[in-house]
């Protein structure tokens, strides 16, 4: 079935939210990043602003930008709908209210939206997904994947984890997954065994905890690299 923006709800996260959800160092953001799945992020914008090497993967790309601008305006009031009727599954510390979250995820995507056409033109947005992934072997230094993976565990098996895991570490030396619950907020079903089948490949898997949470409990990243 070929893939149809009307399924998507675009929901981009910040710059700094991704600097804080994947503990990424001053030497990290000098590395060559890929994120797969950012979706309209303002990551690679301001990173690209800064001087970094990123390249963004999501099967949205296909898509211009006036067609994802649009489907952004009819998803964004259902989104804020949504988390003011779950607002207890939140923290409101770093971002303190339904509205302000509103804000600093509409100047997340409309960075996007400013750069997409760029970015498509140097090759930093490419229309793609997990888990086959068109880059050569070892061309990244960190893979990231936000709000996707073990997030979606009701949808996606442990074997689509798994192969999306091993194609992300096929191109990258370092793999890092936020958050590592589920959508329901419970710690993914998929994780031990994920991590026992990395382990058995000869990958060293470890959850750390990182200086952000925003879904209640949601402050922990997979960081998957070799031996």
């Amino acid at each position: 079935m070929a893939f149809t923006l009307d399924k998507v709800v675009p929901w981009g996260r910040s710059y700094q939210e991704y600097v804080n959800m994947f503990a990424l160092t001053e030497a990290d953001l000098q590395g060559r990043i890929l994120g797969c799945g950012d979706g309209p992020a303002g990551f690679n914008a301001a990173l690209t602003a800064r001087g970094g090497h990123v390249v963004s993967i999501d099967p949205v790309y296909a898509f211009d930008a006036v067609h994802i601008k649009s489907r952004i305006t009819e998803t964004y009031d259902t989104v804020l709908s949504q988390v003011r009727k779950n607002q207890a599954d939140f923290v409101w510390t770093a971002i303190t209210s339904v509205d302000e979250l509103g804000r600093v995820r509409m100047l997340a995507m409309d960075a996007f939206l400013s750069d997409y056409a760029a970015g498509k033109n140097e090759g930093r947005y490419i229309a793609g997904e997990l888990p086959l992934l068109p880059f050569d072997s070892g061309s990244f230094d960190i893979a990231l994947s936000s709000h996707f993976l073990f997030l979606y565990s009701e949808h996606l098996s442990a074997e689509f984890h798994l192969q999306a895991l091993l194609e992300m570490l096929r191109v990258a030396q370092e793999v890092r997954v936020f958050p590592v619950l589920t959508l329901a907020g419970e710690p993914s079903p998929h994780l031990a065994a994920i991590m026992d089948a990395l382990a058995k490949q000869g990958f060293c898997a470890e959850i750390r905890r990182v200086a952000y949470e925003f879904q209640r409990g949601g402050n922990e990243m997979l960081v998957v690299k070799a031996l």
